[in-house]
């Protein structure tokens, strides 16, 4: 390789890393706001959920309360989960 690639190359390569470096320093969050995030809130703390549709806002503790009482369904065997079950199959003769 000759001179004026090498110098090239490590030119980029420093150029790289110094604006990786300053673009990560404006991109990331403030210490106070990661501690923040990474604190959880009561649910009794938090606003109420808008659930569209027409169902209107929703307390969060309600919205536990009604997912601690009506759990998920397992997906049958062989489903995927999330699909549909298959129908059943009907005779359409004549």
């Amino acid at each position: 390789m000759d001179r004026a690639s090498a110098v090239f190359c490590t030119l980029a390569l420093a150029a790289s890393v110094a604006a990786a470096a300053l673009g990560f320093r404006l991109a990331a969050l403030p210490r106070d706001a990661i501690e923040r995030a990474a604190t959880p809130a009561r649910a009794e703390t938090l606003p109420d959920v808008d659930l569209g549709g027409g169902f209107g806002k929703v307390p969060v503790v309600e919205l536990v309360g009604y997912y601690i009482e009506n759990p998920r369904q397992a997906p049958a065997a062989g489903r995927a989960p999330g699909t549909a079950p298959a129908r059943p199959k009907r005779f359409g003769g004549c």
